[in-house]
């Protein structure tokens, strides 16, 4: 038999099951951030990575088709190109227009498409560009890999 005016059936949550609930979910959450937090980075830095590779092999093209007598080049430009948005725009090669770069990536650790460049004049503890051509290419980030090295020294 069912007793009138009974409150058996009901069902609900306690106040204390609420808090256990919020106190249980607040660690996993508190645990979880770091572990996101570092595979972001973790995915920036293999962005940077593969974004110097491809600007360092489009630099490595262009000079190699210099070598070759391909491309008309300076004398003091060593047959490397003279700044990033010509590997874009792309240059002449037997009345052919070959480009080696897509676009100039954006550097993830900065969000710009900026680059710190290095001619082949330059020295190579340099922070500043000479102007004369592109010989190597870096991150203009101050900021420091989850393996302790800088990015500008990537």
């Amino acid at each position: 038999m069912c007793r009138q005016g009974g409150h058996r059936g009901e069902r609900g949550l306690t106040l204390v099951e609420l808090i256990v609930t919020a106190a249980i979910l607040s660690i996993l959450a508190a645990v979880a951030y770091p572990i996101a937090r570092f595979q972001i980075q973790r995915e920036k830095e293999r962005e940077l990575r593969r974004d110097l590779w491809t600007m360092r092999d489009a630099i490595d093209h262009y000079k190699d088709a210099a070598d070759r007598g391909a491309i008309q080049t300076e004398v003091d430009s060593f047959g490397y190109p003279p700044d990033l948005e010509t590997l874009v725009k792309g240059v002449n090669i037997q009345s052919k227009k070959v480009k080696f770069l897509r676009a100039i990536p954006v550097d993830p650790m900065t969000g710009k498409a900026e680059w710190s460049l290095r001619s082949m004049q330059d020295d190579p503890d340099s922070d500043s560009w000479g102007g004369e051509n592109v010989f190597d290419v870096h991150s203009e980030s101050d900021g420091t890999a989850l393996d302790g090295t800088k990015y500008a020294d990537w």
